[in-house]
Parts: C-alpha cells; sequence; structure tokens
C-alpha cells in the first residue's frame, strides 16, 4: 500500500452544534458600549483640539497633527470592535424565536452597524450618539431575552457614566 497523506479515513466524523465557534454561554452588551463610548470620547477629544495658530511652527504643527491621528486611529479601532461585538451578539446569541418575539432586531442591528461604519468614517457627536443609543437599544432587548430587565438598568448607570 502506497501512503498518499490522506489520513481523513483515520479520523471518525463528528457532527457538531453550537451557537458559537466556542459555546462558552457568555454574551454581553456591554464591551459593544464601552467601544461605542469610547467613539465617543475620541470624537469630543478631537473636536477639543485646535490646530496651531501657526503651522510653520514644526513642532506644534506635529503635535496637533499626532494629536488628531492617535484619537483618529482609537476612534475607528473601537468603531470596528463595536460591530464586531454587536455581530457577536446579532449571530451567536439571539435565535428566530427571539426575532418573532422582536420582528425589527435585525432591523436594530443593521442600524447599529451602519452606524459602527459611520463613525468610522465621520467625526460627529451626532453619530457617535445615535451609536451609544443603538447599542442601548439592542442591550435593553437583550436583558429582556435573559429575562432579567432589571440588569438593563444597571448596565446604564455603569455605561453611561464611563466618561
Amino acid at each position: 500500500m502506497v501512503y498518499n497523506g490522506d489520513m481523513k479515513h483515520l479520523i471518525p466524523l463528528i457532527a457538531a452544534e453550537a451557537h458559537c465557534d466556542v459555546p462558552c454561554g457568555i454574551y454581553e452588551p456591554v464591551p459593544a458600549k464601552i467601544a461605542a463610548k469610547t467613539v465617543a470620547r475620541m470624537v469630543d477629544q478631537i473636536e477639543d483640539t485646535h490646530p496651531p495658530k501657526d503651522w510653520n511652527d514644526a513642532a506644534a504643527a506635529s503635535l496637533y497633527i499626532q494629536s488628531v491621528s492617535r484619537r483618529v486611529a482609537v476612534k475607528e479601532e473601537h468603531a470596528q470592535i463595536c460591530k464586531k461585538e454587536l455581530y457577536i451578539l446579532w449571530s451567536d446569541f439571539f435565535k428566530p424565536e427571539h426575532l418573532e418575539k422582536y420582528p425589527n432586531l435585525h432591523e436594530m442591528f443593521w442600524k447599529a452597524a451602519k452606524l459602527c461604519s459611520k463613525d468610522k468614517q465621520n467625526i460627529s457627536k451626532e453619530d457617535a450618539a445615535a451609536l451609544c443609543g443603538a447599542v442601548d437599544e439592542i442591550a435593553k432587548v437583550f436583558y429582556e431575552v435573559k429575562g432579567d430587565p432589571a440588569r438593563y438598568n444597571a448596565y446604564k448607570e455603569i455605561t453611561d457614566k464611563l466618561y
């Protein structure tokens, strides 16, 4: 017999079903809200950063550009983190029976994901606030589905005071 490198016949196939890659069962909207609040905070800091009076002052110009660039990078990174965290909730936590109870669930997530993209593209307090609001809307449904709507109040109390 000649070995052709194919060992598939030696390993038994097992069918598995899980709601996520590693079925830990731990889901929480807080990371999405932290990321959304970071986006909002970076927007505030960018808007509070003023360009130098004299662009010929190389040190001042460099400091301004570096300061804004870092905040833009963090804003965009956290908008992407927010989108990732929302996608995890959307694809792994929520089930078809939740969609029956909350028929606008897909639209809520789609809107929030679009806001993440918009916040990556722009520097807007209104868009950042809208993203925080969209995450809150999803969190409210999340805690209702978990059967603990009172936790939403604790979530809001903690996450609204992040800055």
